[in-house]
């Protein structure tokens, strides 16, 4: 909770209404696509079918056991005999974190064509408002886009708003790894879009990828958009707790976990993504090395240390950009705390030159998207610090400098 000189309890009232409001009056974008459910999903059906299956005489083990272990199973499997259980369990093996990623790449491509064949059918289903038919339409339309030859799905769960994570780049192979954490709205029909295009997280995903590129083409590199977990939709009152970014944080440590090699990862976390880094902190694997967030609410902690990890944590905001008007503090769970760019968070502030408004930071050309891609590939002596001088820069030894720390 934030402290106030004089008045502390007005003061906190008083604030508390403040982000109560700005948050209302901020809530003009976001929607969801509400599908109900009856009995289990269909992800939750493939990992109990799992759970009874066998393969070769074998029993199956626990789809939710430790990644080491799965892979030491998979490992264990002809060609055949894992091709067989993908296609088969397809959403449980297509979201097993330990699971081999090119079979996770086949099953989740078949779990893709199947539930492209439940909105066909939905598409024409008089039992349902036109409304409800033209949104049967709209997911078919984003899943044909999923299914597009060279796409590489490391995730994907049609329930409700729909989950899903891709790849860019050879994961398998990568001498580092990003993973880009988008916020609010973040779903199914809006993993990417036509227009605003590097607002969505495919956009945000690869843009990156191909300024890590540019930055280093000696560099073998991997990018992940991760929408693989249930944000707040709009910008009301959820989206002002923490109870959907302490999920999603759980959900990130699994992901990180189970990556493959041992290539340092970076955490891209943009908006409300910055949450569910921040919870994430105290818990990431050491392979993790950066944190940087974009138009951060907040990342539930006063100050930098207070995050309790080994990783590098930067900050961007660009001087249009909303979200530096949303008051920065914790007040009985509502808001994030403090302001990721102030002096008193202690982050290395970048510039973000160039950006404009809340979703420009992945925009090519940017500075914002220069600095992330210089993070991403361990160039850190030519990020450009917010303000004069190097600030960010500082304390960074040689090893470090050259991405080899």
């Amino acid at each position: 909770m934030t402290s106030f000189d004089t008045s502390p309890q007005l003061n906190v009232w008083r604030a508390l209404l403040a982000l109560a409001v700005v948050f209302v009056m901020l809530a003009t974008t976001g929607w969801t696509a509400l599908r109900n459910q009856r009995g289990p999903t269909a992800l939750e059906a493939s990992v109990s079918a799992w759970e009874h299956g066998r393969v070769g005489g074998r029993s199956l083990p626990d789809a939710h056991t430790a990644p080491a272990r799965l892979a030491r199973f998979f490992a264990s499997l002809g060609e055949w005999q894992r091709e067989s259980l993908a296609r088969r369990y397809p959403l449980a093996v297509g979201n097993m974190n330990g699971a081999p990623v090119q079979l996770r790449y086949l099953a989740n491509r078949t779990a893709i064509e199947k539930a492209r064949s439940v909105e066909r059918g939905r598409m024409h289903d008089k039992r349902l408002s036109l409304s409800g038919q033209r949104e049967a339409a709209k997911r078919m339309n984003h899943y044909d886009s999923l299914l597009a030859p060279g796409r590489h799905i490391l995730a994907f769960d049609p329930a409700g708003a729909g989950k899903v994570a891709e790849v860019f780049g050879n994961l398998d192979h990568a001498e580092r790894v990003s993973v880009v954490v988008p916020g609010v709205d973040t779903e199914l029909v809006t993993f990417e879009r036509t227009a605003r295009k590097y607002s969505a997280p495919v956009g945000m995903a690869e843009s990156l990828y191909e300024a890590e590129r540019a930055a280093s083409p000696d560099t073998r590199t991997a990018v992940i958009a991760w929408a693989d977990y249930t944000s707040p939709s709009g910008l009301g009152m959820e989206a002002a707790t923490a109870t959907r970014a302490e999920q999603g944080a759980v959900r990130l440590n699994g992901l990180l976990r189970a990556l493959p090699g041992r290539a340092p990862v970076s955490l891209f976390c943009h908006s409300y993504g910055s949450v569910v880094c921040g919870l994430a902190a105290d818990t990431l694997p050491l392979r993790v090395t950066d944190i940087a967030v974009a138009g951060s609410p907040g990342m539930r902690a006063e100050n930098a240390s207070h995050l309790h990890t080994s990783a590098r944590v930067w900050a961007m905001r660009d001087t249009d950009d909303w979200i530096g008007d949303v008051p920065y503090l914790e007040v009985g769970g509502l808001g994030h705390g403090a302001d990721p760019v102030s002096a008193a968070f202690g982050a290395r502030v970048l510039s973000a030159r160039g950006a404009q408004g809340h979703s420009g930071y992945f925009v090519p050309g940017t500075e914002s998207l220069r600095n992330f891609a210089e993070i991403g590939v361990g160039a850190y002596r030519t990020v450009a610090c917010a303000g004069e001088g190097d600030t960010c820069r500082a304390g960074l030894s040689v090893a470090t400098a050259a991405g080899r720390a």
